[in-house]
């Protein structure tokens, strides 16, 4: 590649908004588009397609970010472990590949807001265009769309075992959270395709990557965003092994697909964000947004764990593979990718609301049959003991945190201060989360597996110990959202509802980072979505910003 490059989009970051917006954009053959990925392809990662190498994507930083949090003074000073996918799909290629949504009322907030055209029934369509649902096309689903949505080929049957729990606490069943109401519990459908994950990279950028008119650079690092006035032009990135950085510029416009950490660090690093945050680090304030890295939100969670009586045990157990694997890699490669190869480990869950007479549901569970600790870097009980872990997260927490810089160099992992449970209903939300978990997991249902509860423990009653336990214990389901966040004031938000950063021309942001408050739900399906309706927002703008490119 020369020094210096131009297309007439750039995109910075390949992960699950990137790979839509590389597609959509580049189905028209008279523009050019770039993207770009700061980690290595997916194609050669084995973990990555099988959908039970889940586990695995957990470790290293070759294909993971592996960011950690800032000190949490809310859980015993601990800094959590934010995993955070570094590859074609990002975070949907590392992800549980659980598909929901959350309730209508998430996105006809963000209408309320100001937001114009954000409500449930203006996404609706691009969640069912971006989407080929396995069960058929209805009111909620689509068809014929690269996210293929499946239900589990195989699941293990503790989490059938679950899911009567359920059923005998009176909850309603739910076999699609996605579908009129997401209250109750079922198995959880799936981003798979023929028993393998499909990521957004298998669904939206592999089958158009061989286009003439689009770019995919991966192991190259978008360093800055070059600004010329008040409009961008391009981006200084670093491509491993080069040793010079180079410029690729973009005609039309720069799009920040990064997530809600790396799209503010980027902003940041750039000169765009609260003076505050980036004089300090000798960075050039050239454009003052306060709100940029601002209004961090994550779901917290909190798992409880049974150990598991059944003779030679049934759930997922390292020692599995010694009695069980060859079969399992037989049936799963060559007779159908099924088995248990197939799982994605949070088979089963639901979402509860905490009084009947909520309007929307407070918690969301995922049961796993099998003992996961500290995002699996914590193997010895798994080793130990057969045993089966429910996580209940807190769908809607009122704290609020935020994403900063360490230092001016890229290459340094931001700051990353989530502010747990700085709001004390967040606090009351998880320990109403312990005892509907301790509620599930006593019930008879479980009789003949369980063996006794591991964590907390029966030790932990009263209310102050489950909240020395949620101190101890507590840890992110990996849905950080907000810090780009969409909305019509500029002393706050930092996109307007086209997702144009506000006072700048040839610059958006389009990724989690722009949602103004955390949907009810697993986050990668509603990121997905507002890649498309960004798609079809920048056609429509055509080429209004290249006739005013000067302008500012």
């Amino acid at each position: 590649m020369s020094r210096q490059q131009h297309f007439d989009y750039v995109i910075v970051g390949g992960g699950s908004a990137g790979c839509v917006l590389a597609n959509r954009l580049s189905a028209d053959p008279d523009v050019s588009v770039c993207l770009l990925e700061a980690g290595p392809s997916d194609r050669w990662n084995p973990f990555i397609r099988i959908p039970v190498g889940v586990i695995a994507m957990m470790w290293g930083r070759a294909y993971n970010w592996a960011f950690r949090t800032e000190p949490q003074k809310n859980l015993n000073d601990r800094e959590l472990f934010w995993p955070r996918g570094k590859t074609l799909g990002g975070s949907s290629a590392v992800n549980a590949m659980c598909y929901t949504r959350g309730d209508p009322s998430d996105y006809d907030h963000w209408a309320d807001l100001g937001n114009r055209g954000w409500g449930y029934r203006d996404l609706l369509p691009y969640f069912r265009m971006s989407e080929n649902f396995e069960a058929g096309e209805n009111e909620y689903h689509g068809a014929g769309g690269g996210y293929n949505v499946a239900q589990l080929r195989e699941t293990n049957p503790l989490s059938g075992v679950f899911l009567k729990a359920a059923e005998e606490c009176g909850f309603p069943a739910n076999n699609d959270f996605s579908g009129a109401t997401d209250e109750g519990f079922g198995y959880y459908h799936v981003a798979q395709k023929d028993g393998r994950r499909c990521s957004n990279a298998h669904a939206f950028l592999h089958p158009v990557a061989r286009r003439p008119n689009l770019t995919v650079l991966t192991r190259t690092r978008g360093l800055k965003v070059l600004v010329e006035g008040k409009r961008a032009v391009g981006v200084t990135v670093k491509r491993k092994g080069r040793l010079r950085p180079n410029e690729i510029r973009a005609d039309r416009e720069v799009i920040l697909a990064g997530g809600a950490i790396n799209s503010p660090q980027l902003l940041l690093l750039s000169g765009i964000g609260p003076r505050e945050e980036i004089e300090p680090h000798g960075i050039d304030l050239v454009h003052e947004l306060p709100g940029v890295g601002r209004n961090l939100q994550d779901h917290l969670d909190i798992t409880l764990i049974h150990r598991e009586r059944t003779r030679l045990g049934i759930s997922l157990h390292p020692r599995w593979l010694l009695t069980r694997g060859i079969p399992a890699l037989f049936r799963y490669f060559l007779g159908g990718r099924g088995g248990a190869l197939s799982s994605n480990v949070a088979e089963a869950g639901g979402f509860v609301k905490l009084r009947d007479e909520d309007p929307v549901c407070s918690l969301q569970c995922h049961f796993l049959p099998a003992i996961e600790q500290d995002h699996g870097h914590n193997l010895w009980n798994t080793f130990r003991y057969y045993g089966y872990s429910l996580r209940i997260c807190d769908l809607r927490p009122r704290s609020r945190g935020h994403i900063g810089l360490r230092s001016a160099a890229p290459s340094d992992d931001p700051l990353i201060q989530p502010n747990y449970l700085d709001q004390k209903p967040d606090m009351d939300h998880l320990v109403a989360a312990v005892r509907l978990g301790r509620r599930l997991l006593d019930s008879n249902a479980f009789a003949p597996h369980r063996r006794d509860e591991f964590k907390p423990g029966t030790s932990v009653q009263s209310d102050d110990d489950i909240r020395e336990f949620i101190r101890a214990e507590a840890e992110t389901i990996y849905h950080p959202v907000g810090t780009c966040r969409m909305g019509p004031d500029p002393a706050e938000a930092v996109v307007d509802d086209r997702l144009r950063v506000h006072g700048m021309r040839g610059l958006r942001v389009v990724d989690a980072s722009i949602m103004p408050t955390l949907v009810g739900s697993n986050t990668n399906a509603p990121t997905t979505a507002i890649a498309e309706k960004a798609a079809e927002m920048i056609r429509e703008d055509g080429t209004d910003d290249v006739s005013n490119r000067d302008a500012g």
